[in-house]
């Protein structure tokens, strides 16, 4: 029985060999390229640490400002680290004023807020992207348009409207007689409940799906309801983050509608009852910052938890 030998590789020349390896003007092209890489990963690196630094600064000033004592806060110049560590401004603060029922207000618009725009304008967004129907375009360049519109310039309008609902807080069919929405939970819900950059956000987003979805859901004789709800909707979840966290920040920091439409201790938020601490005689900069800090807090912890589909939103918003 007779055995084969495996055939021997053949063999490589020394001119093959030195033509393979790499010449030294490449690989100094290549340090070189290194180097230049690094150099620009550094300055970016830097100017992202440099920039970071300058957001939080504003931060760290409240919440050691909190934490100072009033004869401390009179101090010029003033200190950066508190020299004595006052833990009790937090519960002073908390107690100078119901801010439990602002907390709840403040929650409660703020939530409130949130659902009815991710609710109708997620709504909006599909109809304008996905279902042709006439007139379309102009009502799409018509909340574009929206977005041109300061805000303040609708608190006068809006106003207004409150004042005179009819057949509400003692009006008549005409809106006269009483105050209408005024001191009542209509008017700190409802005007807020949708805006016009929140349907921009969701048409977006659902113009970048593709159209095959929603034929193969057609031919397995799904409506349009649950085309929107069932299909598109679960796979937009960065525009519903990206909305939510938007809608929750704006209603959370509102202060001058609940100043305007409301003057009751109960229906007052949070950002308004930080405005005890705000008088003629002067201001209690310590309980101010304690209260302000604790008013940061949730949208700090909100934001930490949608960060991924807020940046990919922001990211996104702008296909077609």
């Amino acid at each position: 029985m007779s055995t084969s030998t495996p055939a021997a590789p053949p063999a490589t020349s020394a001119a093959e060999v030195r033509a393979t390896r790499p010449s030294a003007s490449n690989r100094r092209d290549r340090r070189a390229r290194d180097r230049r890489r690094f150099a620009t990963r550094s300055l970016l690196n830097l100017f992202l640490l440099v920039g970071a630094f300058t957001m939080i600064v504003p931060f760290l000033w409240m919440i050691f400002t909190s934490l100072k004592s009033p004869a401390e806060l009179a101090l010029f110049p003033p200190t950066f680290w508190p020299q004595e560590w006052r833990w009790e401004n937090y519960p002073e603060a908390l107690a100078a004023a119901p801010f439990h029922i602002y907390f709840r207000n403040s929650f409660i618009i703020a939530f409130s807020h949130t659902a009815i725009t991710l609710v109708f304008a997620s709504m909006a967004g599909y109809a304008l992207a996905r279902i042709p129907f006439r007139g379309r375009e102009w009502i799409f360049m018509g909340i574009v348009a929206m977005l041109m519109i300061p805000t303040y310039s609708k608190i006068v309008p809006q106003f207004l409207i409150v004042r005179f609902m009819p057949l509400f807080g003692g009006n008549d069919i005409l809106g006269q007689g009483g105050t209408g929405w005024l001191n009542s939970w209509w008017a700190l819900i409802i005007p807020g409940g949708l805006s016009a950059s929140a349907i921009f956000l969701f048409r977006q987003f659902y113009l970048s799906l593709p159209k095959e979805l929603e034929e193969a859901a057609r031919l397995d004789g799904l409506g349009e309801y649950r085309i929107f709800a069932q299909i598109y909707t679960p796979l937009v979840k960065p525009a519903l983050a990206t909305v939510g966290l938007l809608t929750f920040q704006d209603s959370w920091n509102n202060f001058l509608w609940p100043l305007l439409v409301t003057t009751s201790d109960n229906l007052r938020v949070i950002q308004v009852g930080l405005a005890v601490f705000q008088q003629l005689d002067g201001t209690a900069w310590g309980y101010l910052m304690a209260g302000t800090t604790l008013a940061t807090v949730p949208m700090v912890l909100l934001f930490l938890f949608c960060q991924k589909y807020f940046v990919q939103g922001f990211a996104n918003a702008g296909i077609k």
